[in-house]
């Protein structure tokens, strides 16, 4: 397939996708708007109508609460979906907006880095009626960012949910979740094996192969600690006061900390002045990242925030140190070495969500081992902006080979780049259009 045609066929999939305010990341499967999803597909939009790409940004703002929290979901108002909104039951808290039902947690902070992305679309004038239009409401949420999930004042956010990740079920998040004492009635749905009729009602699995998503015990799992964090109210004192589950995740943070650099060059592009306070968390962020690197190892990992020890499993999180680009030129070097072992993360079709040598790898499993288009833009920008040109042009060429190869799937085998996922996915088509027109 000629890239022009890679690119007709992606637009065909963001239209198919598109609900007017948002798209969806596939049909089926997921029907709502995800903030992070929103993001990226803003970005490929971006190169053919700067509108809609600001209208997909937009329409996540309203659902902002007003003590800054974005939501990773806003729920589709359809009678249809009435049992999803009752499960997250959003007006809990005090903060919910009345006119829309959302996710009581965040995700990714990828909001900056779409805006300024979109920014460059635009001439000088309109860049900054489109940073004014925004500007408020992206220092809100990373003032919400420091002030409800970085309690101890270092610069490091934690999370409350694999969900918040974006990485659902990636490895240190698991291994976690396993270290903790399943709900008794989990534990009794496996001993009578009762969650091999649970996963004959699993929504995901009527789109996607059982074999290419998480098990039902960690789905039900997953479950049980969204029901606690809606028993608290999405109020993060109330949820920390007992013992739950909460990580410094890598991933979030290093991209929380190029958004914090985003966020200044729009503050810079309008002449105004970020607030002292949250200058100061953002500088804090830069140097408490260090705090995540093992040295014997030569990575950076998660850290549980109960016991303040790092979760010693690599994932593709252990990369994203290079997309923040705030770590030494030397500690890049070690990142992008261990980037380039065929054993971790450079088989045919990097990068893949987890080394091919961990024991959690699976090539076609979601966020276990798979391939990401989303992963693969946030790695090849931070590797250019670091100076490896060609290992970034390696990622996003292979990338393009897998479209060709395989079409727009939600993601796909690092080792020989069959399709896996959803078929049709907003992020994987929105993607590859921005990494064509990188190369032009």
């Amino acid at each position: 397939m000629e890239e022009t045609e890679i690119i007709e066929a992606a637009e065909a999939v963001l239209k198919l996708n598109d609900r007017t305010a948002f798209t969806i990341p596939a049909e089926g499967l997921y029907p709502h708007q995800w903030l992070w999803d929103s993001c990226f597909i803003a970005i490929g939009i971006r190169h053919y109508d700067t509108e809609r790409a600001k209208t997909e940004v937009l329409n996540m703002l309203q659902a902002q609460w007003s003590n800054g929290m974005i939501p990773h979901m806003l729920i589709n108002s359809g009678f249809k979906y009435r049992n999803d909104r009752q499960l997250w039951r959003s007006y809990v808290s005090e903060f919910a907006p009345d006119d829309v039902a959302t996710s009581g947690i965040t995700q990714p902070p990828m909001l900056a880095e779409a805006i300024v992305q979109i920014g460059k679309k635009l001439p000088l004038p309109e860049r900054r009626s489109w940073y004014e239009r925004v500007f408020q409401s992206v220092v809100h949420y990373h003032q919400w960012l420091y002030t409800e999930r970085d309690p101890r004042n270092i610069g490091l956010t934690l999370q409350l949910h694999s969900w918040e990740t974006g990485l659902d079920s990636t490895p240190p998040w698991m291994h976690e979740l396993h270290q903790h004492q399943m709900p008794v009635w989990i534990r009794l749905v496996e001993k009578l094996k009762l969650y091999k009729i649970i996963t004959l009602l699993r929504r995901d699995i009527h789109y996607v192969p059982p074999g290419q998503r998480l098990s039902t015990i960690d789905a039900l799992g997953l479950y049980s600690i969204q029901r606690r964090l809606r028993r608290k109210q999405y109020n993060t004192d109330k949820i920390l006061s007992h013992s739950m589950l909460a990580i410094e995740d890598l991933a979030f943070n290093c991209i929380l900390i190029r958004a914090n650099t985003q966020l200044q060059q729009i503050a810079k592009t309008l002449n105004k002045l970020i607030p002292p306070d949250l200058q100061e968390n953002m500088a804090r962020s830069e140097k408490a990242l260090e705090e995540l690197w093992d040295a014997y190892s030569g990575q950076y990992y998660s850290r549980n925030y109960s016991t303040h020890k790092l979760i010693k499993i690599p994932s593709i999180a252990t990369l994203l140190p290079l997309y923040a680009g705030c770590v030494s030129k030397d500690r890049a070097e070690q990142l992008v070495s261990h980037m380039k072992s065929s054993k971790r993360f450079w088989p045919k079709f990097p990068v893949p969500s987890v080394p091919i040598e961990s024991e959690w790898f699976d090539e076609h499993r979601y966020w276990q081992g798979s391939t990401w288009l989303n992963t693969n833009w946030l790695v090849a920008d931070g590797l250019e902006r670091y100076g490896y040109k060609d290992e970034a042009k390696h990622i996003r060429t292979q990338s393009i080979e897998l479209i060709t190869k395989s079409g727009f799937n939600e993601y796909f085998s690092p080792l020989d780049g069959s399709p896996a996922g959803a078929q049709n996915f907003s992020w994987t088509a929105a993607l590859a259009i921005d990494f064509i027109k990188h190369k032009r």
